[in-house]
């Protein structure tokens, strides 16, 4: 980031005011380009009831293509990001968005059906790949601070991702039903060529570095010897399966429900499912700030017991009024997100320096490659079950509360291995 650094920084004042106020611009800078690189992330989820009528999909297919965006960043990230601890992540951040705007158009322009659906919604996730966390590297490598401010400013950072996803949910539900969902991708697509400008400008290339000469690239041996940090990985992939299943599904099952029961107008799923990214957004950053200070672990585990309760029941309330479902989803979105935070900063805070960029990268791949498995169950399950019901989507939504129970207990057994080791 450009600016004039303070010659009176002996006393070390002026200095740490001058490190203070470029990490705060440097991490509003970062959050805008991840906010606007996801503007087409929720836009299939978010129209998904449509794509099921208009293509003829079945829920299984529905899955797939929901889930693929996810496969496809399980793919790609764990070069991508490891690839960060050796070449400055702002490369690998400006192709991934490069290759994020190209699947967004694509869709836009040539999705028909099944098959070309899953190519661009392919593409669009190896984008992410070089987005996501690559953009959390391209912040850290150049934040002034270390320790709890540090994670306190990558739980901003993390936190966006929620935010970016309700701002996605809410413009692609207006947007297709205003001009068609077509238009949808297109807007996802302009705001992550957005996205790559302002990192191309805002933030200055760094050195080139020497890479560890005792670790080959995609060597992730030091991660899986590292417990502590290992604990905050699986967790988040139990974290991920839940919350990705939420967010492809969560749409349809409000259309469901407003089908089978009526409700307020102005009580749109597509703007219901974004409020409820939106508090998972703040619960997000409040739920790092009370693990921070009263115990990460402890906190991780009941925040994820809590949100599994949930999962576990909250399809059986299809049988429920409109209104109601509507404020368990809502309540569902800010529990789901409580840990969101923590278990990234937890992992980045366990990770050894020389590894950092491959703990990320073994975090995001095993998370996001439980994101592209969680949807697909969902829909897996809610066809076997007879397809859409209360019975249908109970059963569909508990195998989402089946998974997150396994977070907990990979934190404590881990946690104990730590100790001992």
């Amino acid at each position: 980031m450009r600016g004039t650094k303070p010659a009176h920084d002996g006393s070390g004042i002026a200095l740490w005011q001058y490190r203070a106020m470029t990490d705060r611009r440097l991490l509003w800078l970062a959050c805008l380009a991840h906010a606007l690189s996801l503007l087409g992330f929720a836009a299939y989820s978010a129209l998904l009831p449509t794509f099921i009528a208009e293509w003829r999909l079945s829920n299984t297919e529905a899955g797939w293509v929901g889930g693929i965006y996810y496969g496809g960043y399980m793919a790609s990230v764990p070069v991508l990001t490891a690839l960060t601890d050796r070449i400055d992540g702002r490369r690998i951040y400006l192709a991934g968005a490069g290759l994020t705007a190209l699947g967004f158009l694509g869709f836009a322009l040539l999705a028909d059906g099944f098959w070309s659906a899953l190519v661009f919604r392919l593409i669009a996730g190896i984008g992410l790949g070089g987005t996501y966390m690559p953009g959390l590297k391209v912040l850290t490598d150049r934040l002034g601070r270390s320790g709890p401010e540090q994670a306190r400013l990558v739980s901003f950072y993390t936190a966006t991702f929620g935010m970016g996803v309700s701002l996605s949910f809410l413009l692609a539900g207006e947007i297709g039903a205003w001009i068609g969902w077509r238009w949808a991708f297109a807007v996802g697509a302009a705001g992550a060529a957005a996205a790559l400008a302002i990192v191309a400008v805002a933030f200055e290339p760094l050195p080139p570095r020497a890479p560890p000469p005792e670790t080959a690239l995609l060597d992730f041996r030091p991660v899986a010897r590292n417990p502590g940090a290992l604990g905050y990985i699986l967790a988040y992939a139990a974290h991920c399966w839940e919350l990705f299943g939420m967010r492809e599904w969560m749409v349809a099952f409000l259309a469901y429900v407003l089908a089978a029961h009526g409700g307020p107008a102005f009580l749109r799923p597509t703007l219901v499912v974004a409020i409820a990214n939106f508090l998972g957004t703040l619960s997000s950053i409040v739920g790092n700030e009370v693990s921070t200070r009263w115990g990460r672990r402890r906190w991780v585990s009941v925040f994820m017991l809590a949100s599994a309760a949930l999962s576990a029941t909250i399809g059986f309330a299809a049988a429920l009024p409109y209104a109601a479902v509507v404020a368990l989803c809502l309540l569902f979105g800010a529990l789901v997100s409580l840990d969101s935070a923590s278990l990234t900063a937890g992992a980045l805070a366990a990770a050894k320096p020389e590894s950092r960029g491959a703990t990320m990268a073994v975090h995001s791949t095993l998370g996001f490659g439980a994101g592209f498995l969680g949807p697909l169950v969902v829909g897996v399950a809610l066809d076997a079950a007879g397809g859409p019901s209360p019975i249908g989507w109970g059963l569909a939504f508990a195998t989402m509360a089946i998974v997150v129970v396994l977070g907990p207990l990979a934190l404590a057994l881990l946690a104990r291995r730590s100790r001992l080791g």
